[in-house]
């Protein structure tokens, strides 16, 4: 059986009332490098408390709360950027989990800014 994310009402940097989803998985940077390339900006909105994510498909915007949140699961071929920011997790009580690739396209220069595999191994 298919279950909703619960919702709640959150208020904005705005102090307007919104209603957001309250995952207790978050599953970050399937099709965007967060740690990589974002992790002020992750750093900054889980400060905040929310983040708003526009659908890519209808452009609807979706709030979504951190205040449920256990867990970050991230996706990534160079976590080391968000790596300084880990005790942030640790003070919330929120785990956090990296899945690493470790595809080599160095020679073929496919991703200009991923650094070279050795140094991601290292």
């Amino acid at each position: 059986m298919l279950r909703a994310w619960e919702k709640i009402l959150i208020k904005t940097e705005l102090d307007c009332e919104k209603e957001a989803i309250a995952p207790y998985i978050i599953s970050a940077s399937r099709s965007t490098d967060i740690p990589a390339f974002f992790s002020k900006w992750l750093i900054e909105r889980i400060n905040k408390g929310y983040m708003v994510w526009k659908n890519p498909f209808n452009q609807s915007l979706q709030y979504v709360s951190f205040s449920k949140s256990r867990i970050f699961i991230f996706w990534s071929k160079n976590p080391k950027p968000l790596i300084e920011h880990l005790h942030l997790f640790d003070t919330k009580n929120i785990n956090y989990y990296f899945q690493y690739t470790l595809n080599d396209y160095d020679k073929e220069g496919f991703e200009p800014n991923v650094p070279k595999l050795e140094k991601r191994i290292d």
